[in-house]
């Protein structure tokens, strides 16, 4: 038997795409209220996904989302790291910029805590992609398509996309 290298590559990144959702559920969670929606995806989903990000270029003048849309199509796949934010009751606090979270949700604020759990959760991610020479890149414009297209059936308020490259030089560093 054989086995081509793209196809071992393929499966590879698959792996370590299903390992950096394991490290990015097991990150630590601001008192232990775990928030965090995980999703991969890939093939048709991906193609999706990269023409919802040039619609969102085209009809919004930012250019960075077709760019970005371009590492997307050379991506073997997308992991998405969702957060459903809510106040934690940290007191005190105020990272949100209110008095408390009773002024916060009354302002229909976000938690700085919350969403500070999913900048842990994306560097646990990405670290475990580092770990295994798998090229990737945090992007927003990523999450933002996939909010647009309701990719994730909890209620997640805030969404960033972590595509993965496995090839001889890596489609993120030069972008152009």
């Amino acid at each position: 038997m054989r086995v081509k290298s793209h196809e071992m590559e393929e499966r590879g990144a698959l792996q370590v795409a299903e390992l950096m959702c394991l490290a990015a559920r097991t990150a630590p969670k601001g008192r232990g209220v775990d928030n965090l929606a995980t999703l991969v995806v890939t093939g048709r989903d991906k193609d999706i996904l990269s023409a919802e990000m040039r619609k969102i270029a085209k009809e919004s003048g930012s250019q960075f989302f077709e760019r970005d849309a371009n590492c997307v199509d050379k991506a073997v796949a997308v992991i998405l790291l969702g957060q459903k934010v809510s106040v934690m009751g940290v007191v005190p606090c105020g990272y949100c910029g209110y008095a408390n979270c009773a002024e916060n949700v009354k302002h229909k604020g976000m938690c700085a805590v919350s969403i500070g759990d999913l900048g842990i959760a994306l560097g646990s991610a990405v670290s475990v992609a580092a770990q295994h020479r798998v090229d990737n890149r945090v992007m927003f414009s990523i999450g933002r398509a996939a909010l647009n297209l309701e990719y994730f059936e909890e209620a997640v308020t805030i969404v960033y996309g972590i595509p993965l490259s496995v090839s001889g030089k890596s489609p993120f560093f030069d972008r152009g």
